[in-house]
C-alpha cells in the first residue's frame, strides 16, 4: 500500500508544482458556441481542476451523506516519502488513509450492504489492502472515478468530455439527449447532460455491475443496477465554498497540504446526489470542491503488475484464451 501511496504523492507533488501560482479568472463561452437554446452564455469549465484529498467526498452540511472512515488520524500532516501521514490510528480527526474502515452502521446502508462494508473493514484492520478498481488498474465506476485528484473538462456544443489523471480514464457526456432506451450497461454508465443557468447537470445510469471490484468508494460500498448519480457543477467564489472547504479539511487527508483555503480564484464545485434503492435506504449527497490545476494533465499509466504488492500473490489481471497478435 505504501508503494502505491508514495507514487501517488510524488505525482501529486509534481502536479502541484505545475499549478499556476496566481489565480486566474474563468471566462464564459459565447452564445454562438452554447449547446443550449435560449441561453446567452454558459460557464466555461474547460480546463484542468484539482482536488488532492483522500478518500475524497466532502460530507454535506446536513442530511444523509457518504460512508466515512471509522479509523482516524488525530491531525493533518504533509505526506512523507512513504506516501502516508505516518500517524497512529485514532477515533477522532481526519480519515486514516492507511486503514479504510467504512462506517457500516451508517443508516443509509441496507443490512446486506452494511455487511459488505464491515467485511472490507475487517480486512483493512488486519493490515491487508483489499483489491479495488484503483489498485488493480481496472476502470473505475462512477462515482469511484472521482477519487482521481485531477480532471480535465472539455466543453463542446454537443458533449462534455471528462479526462481523469490516473490512467487517463475518459467519460463522455452527451448534451441535451435522453438516456438510451434500453441502456446498455458500461464501465462508466450512460451519461447525459444539460445546462441549468450557471450549472452543468450530468445524469448517469447503467453502470456495469457484472464486473470485478464493483464498489463506489474505497470502503467497498457496493452498488446495483439501480445506481443513479446526478452531478451538478458550478463555478464558485471562495465565500460560496468556504463551508465545504472546512468540511474537506476536517474529513479528508490533504496530501499536498491545504491548497483550498489559500486559493482565491474560481473554484469548481461538484454537488453529488446518489441513489440506489438496492443498496441505500435513502438518497444521499456530498460535494467535491476543486481548485484550478496545471495547464495539462501529466501522462500517467497504471501498470498491471502480476505480483500483488501487498501479498506477493498472483494478481487477478485480465486474461484472454488466445493472444490477439
Amino acid at each position: 500500500m505504501n508503494i502505491q501511496r508514495g507514487f501517488l504523492v510524488l505525482l501529486a507533488a509534481a502536479a502541484l508544482a505545475a499549478m499556476p501560482a496566481a489565480a486566474q479568472t474563468t471566462s464564459a463561452a459565447k452564445a454562438a458556441d452554447s449547446p443550449t437554446k435560449g441561453v446567452t452564455e454558459v460557464p466555461d469549465f474547460s480546463r484542468v481542476w484539482a482536488h488532492p484529498a483522500l478518500p475524497w467526498f466532502e460530507p454535506p452540511a446536513s442530511g444523509p451523506g457518504p460512508i466515512t472512515n471509522l479509523s482516524r488520524w488525530p491531525e493533518q500532516r504533509p505526506a512523507g516519502l512513504a506516501g502516508s501521514a505516518a500517524l497512529p490510528a485514532s477515533k477522532v480527526g481526519i480519515s486514516n488513509y492507511d486503514q479504510l474502515v467504512g462506517d457500516y452502521k451508517n443508516p443509509i446502508l441496507k443490512p446486506w450492504a452494511a455487511a459488505v462494508v464491515k467485511k472490507f473493514g475487517k480486512i483493512s484492520l488486519a493490515g491487508i489492502t483489499y483489491p479495488n478498481a484503483s489498485n488493480q488498474c481496472w476502470p473505475r465506476p462512477g462515482p469511484f472515478v472521482l477519487k482521481n485528484s485531477q480532471v480535465q473538462m472539455i466543453q463542446q456544443p454537443d458533449k462534455i468530455t471528462l479526462i481523469y489523471n490516473e490512467n487517463h480514464e475518459v467519460r463522455r457526456v452527451r448534451l441535451n439527449e435522453p438516456h438510451r432506451a434500453p441502456v446498455t450497461p458500461s464501465w462508466y454508465g450512460d451519461s447525459v447532460g444539460h445546462y441549468e443557468g450557471d450549472t452543468l447537470v450530468i445524469d448517469t445510469v447503467g453502470v456495469k455491475t457484472d464486473r470485478k471490484y464493483a464498489m463506489i468508494d474505497l470502503f467497498g460500498t457496493p452498488y446495483t443496477d439501480k445506481l443513479h448519480v446526478v452531478e451538478r457543477y458550478r463555478l464558485r467564489d471562495y465565500d460560496d465554498v468556504k463551508d465545504a472547504v472546512d468540511r474537506n479539511i476536517k474529513e479528508n487527508w490533504l496530501m499536498l497540504g491545504d491548497i483550498f483555503s489559500q486559493h482565491r480564484g474560481k473554484f469548481l464545485q461538484l454537488h453529488l446526489t446518489i441513489e440506489d434503492e438496492g443498496v441505500f435506504t435513502t438518497p444521499w449527497t456530498a460535494t467535491l470542491t476543486y481548485v484550478q490545476g496545471p495547464d495539462q494533465i501529466a501522462e500517467q499509466v497504471c501498470a498491471e503488475n502480476r505480483a500483488q504488492y501487498y501479498t506477493n500473490d498472483e494478481a487477478d489481471v485480465p486474461k484472454a484464451d488466445k493472444q490477439d497478435f
